[in-house]
């Protein structure tokens, strides 16, 4: 199966470059794995709800252009549906299942996803009613990825 994850903006921080270069590295002897990334907006501290908006748009445009109309949509959104690691594990298998292209996990920017993206995804997923930071959540995406193919073959992983 090939699961893509799109993200707006580039991992400055070398320590979760090394983080994404390592569960990338186990997730290969599962899946195909791709990594896209879509150039981010600068947001004014002082930004109003209209540029937010402005901005949020913007970078759903460039996020768009990456999805193919077969890809099977899935954006990472506060409000999405919450699954457990076990759940979650039986989602990612379920996946292979549907005959699209490919799963494409969507991670917008510090202001989140455009109304557009949202509209375009097939679901939405949450991992926690907490904030994270964009770059932080590619490495717990990857993370839960790993951790759901490790459920799916019965193999041991910390708890």
């Amino acid at each position: 199966m090939k699961i893509r994850i799109l993200c707006v903006g580039k991992i400055k921080e070398k320590f979760m470059r090394e983080a994404i270069a390592e569960y990338s590295k186990r997730l290969s002897r599962y899946i195909k794995l791709e990594i896209d990334e879509a150039a981010d907006e600068k947001t004014p501290d002082s930004a109003s709800e209209k540029e937010e908006i402005q901005i949020r748009n913007r970078e759903g445009e460039r996020l768009l252009k990456q999805i193919r109309p077969e890809d099977y949509v899935v954006a990472l959104a506060i409000d999405g549906k919450m699954y457990d690691s076990v759940a979650f594990s039986r989602k990612l298998d379920g996946f292979g299942m549907l005959g699209r292209g490919s799963v494409v996990f969507v991670i917008g920017g510090s202001l989140g996803l455009g109304e557009q993206v949202l509209q375009r995804a097939d679901e939405t997923i949450s991992f926690s009613k907490m904030t994270f930071p964009h770059q932080l959540m590619r490495v717990i995406l990857l993370e839960q990825i790993y951790r759901g193919y490790r459920i799916l073959r019965n193999e041991p992983y910390h708890k």
